[in-house]
């Protein structure tokens, strides 16, 4: 009997962890709960499920993922700034500090106070870890066959 390994019409069970050039962890399941998702659903980004294509439960690997294959460069353009009177006089505003927008289709948008000046509130709207590169390790817990959804 073949072992099951990491592609499409698989459920995969995973420990990651990932993390900055210079080692710093961003997000782990290591020593928590681990992850579970079918392959291709998005609950991980594509380029990241592509790297454990033919992995088995019990093997790890290492992957560094380069800013265009992880969350993209930092696009200055995604950096706006707004005037001071466009949020709540009462709303206390610190750089770093994270703010939902609404974009023009009223979804969701989150963007980071990147400064605060006397008149204007310049809002960074790329990925946190837009423009840099990454360090994916896996641990591969269990592959099985994905359950499709009856509805």
């Amino acid at each position: 009997m073949s072992q099951s390994v990491v592609g499409e019409g698989k459920r995969i069970t995973l420990n990651f962890a990932l993390k900055l050039e210079n080692g710093e962890v961003v997000d782990t399941t290591f020593g928590k709960i681990p992850a579970t998702f079918d392959f291709g659903d998005e609950n991980l980004p594509e380029h990241f499920s592509r790297l454990l294509v033919g992995m088995a439960a019990g093997e790890t690997g290492e992957f560094t993922v380069l800013p265009e294959n992880a969350f993209g460069q930092h696009n200055p353009s995604n950096v706006q700034r707004f005037k001071r009177d466009q949020f709540a006089a009462d709303m206390p505003l610190e750089k770093g500090m994270i703010i939902s927008f609404q974009d023009a289709a009223k979804a969701e948008v989150p963007g980071v106070v990147h400064e605060i000046e006397e008149s204007n509130v310049v809002i960074d709207f790329n990925h946190p870890l837009a423009g840099k590169t990454l360090v994916f390790e896996a641990e591969i817990l269990r592959v099985e066959d994905s359950v499709p959804d009856v509805g």
